[in-house]
């Protein structure tokens, strides 16, 4: 149980990073004069550092069972390529800057998903009960920063970062490697890869995440845009993660009466709707609050059915791999698509096109768990 708290203490570090990071950097890369296709390259670098670095990571890490060390170093590297921005405005400054940050950056998820896992092996329904953790820091910082921001510069926001990057390091130094992990032996991670049902799901994930990739650079600009202040942009990112941390807590109640499969077709069908919603009723702030709802369905049902599907199809040693792969192809070939389609748009076509476009790569991502995800992941056990 100790394990679980150290757990749950840097999910929530590392996600209190993301919630001051996300939904605010682009405001400032703004203030700084930056257009919209560079605000989309450096908020991309994440998704482009994931396509390939967590791979790198992951392989190192279930070769050796080194995934504790890993994450610690990993961390600290990112701590100290952050400080790029308070050094420098230039573009070329800040791009190099943030390319490492997100090198490192993107070794930690996949190991710790895959540790989290490993600890839980007896008791795989309480992965929820430790990622809720990292909701609940995401929530405390983007209505932290938000209201902060009303008040202050927005280089404070900054500095509030810096601090959540050193808490993450702090905290991963407290794990622990799961016992046994480097004795397990297993066939190759190939042979799973090989399965038609494991390919359509790697490739949902990526339309999925894709479709949020405008969301994620433009969603606060376009909310300023329309006369929404921080404090406001800021509950609205709340009550999305309140609606993601509410998913996780019900998901193994849920997963007894309605199949992987299902989930996630309810998950891709209901992200379709939620960023035309976004759209094209921006001005209207009960549609917002709804689409933000629906976040808990987009991400957090999604997020919970494709873990418990990795769970089930790769061996605990191939685990951190899979997670890398998963991440590498959703997080990072995905995200880095749906994020330079969101620039390349936005002011080109307008932003209603752009969610529009949103919506659609949903659609595609719905179309490909119809045709590939089978019945037979029935009730797979969803944390």
């Amino acid at each position: 149980m100790a394990q679980n708290g150290r757990l749950s203490a840097w999910y929530f570090w590392y996600f209190a990073f993301i919630g001051a990071f996300l939904p605010y950097f682009a405001l400032y890369l703004q203030s700084i004069g930056f257009t919209a296709g560079r605000i989309a390259i450096l908020m991309s670098l994440g998704q482009l550092m994931r396509l390939i670095a967590p791979l790198l990571w992951s392989w190192l890490a279930d070769s050796g069972g080194r995934r504790v060390r890993i994450v610690a170093i990993s961390t600290a590297a990112s701590l100290a390529s952050f400080s790029v921005v308070f050094l420098t405005h230039d573009f070329v400054g800040l791009l190099i800057g943030m390319a490492v940050l997100h090198f490192f950056w993107s070794a930690s998820l996949p190991l710790v998903e895959a540790l989290t896992l490993g600890h839980l092996a007896a008791h795989p329904e309480r992965y929820g009960r430790i990622r809720v953790w990292g909701s609940v820091g995401f929530i405390l910082t983007v209505m932290g920063v938000g209201f902060l921001l009303d008040l202050a510069p927005i280089g404070s926001q900054l500095w509030v970062c810096w601090g959540l990057l050193l808490g993450t390091w702090i905290s991963a130094l407290t794990l622990t490697e799961v016992a046994g992990h480097a004795d397990q032996v297993v066939g190759p991670i190939r042979e799973v890869l090989r399965q038609r049902k494991v390919g359509f799901l790697l490739a949902a994930g990526l339309f999925m995440i894709a479709a949020h990739g405008a969301l994620y650079v433009f969603y606060s600009i376009f909310l300023v845009e329309h006369g929404y202040s921080k404090t406001v942009i800021g509950l609205l990112w709340t009550l999305g993660v309140v609606a993601e941390i509410v998913v996780f807590l019900l998901m193994p109640r849920l997963s007894r009466w309605i199949s992987l499969r299902q989930i996630l077709l309810i998950c891709f069908a209901l992200a379709v709707l939620r960023f035309l919603m976004i759209g094209w009723a921006v001005e209207f702030i009960l549609v917002l609050v709804i689409a933000q709802l629906l976040h808990g369905v987009s991400f957090g049902a999604h997020h919970a059915a494709t873990m418990a599907a990795l769970q089930q199809w790769f061996a605990a040693r191939q685990q951190a791999r899979a997670q890398a792969l998963y991440g590498s192809v959703a997080y990072g070939a995905g995200g880095l698509g749906g994020a330079l389609l969101a620039g390349a748009l936005w002011d080109t076509a307008g932003p209603e096109i752009t969610f529009s476009a949103a919506s659609s790569l949903a659609l595609i991502g719905l179309l490909l768990v119809w045709r590939g995800v089978p019945g037979d992941s029935a009730h797979a056990a969803v944390r």
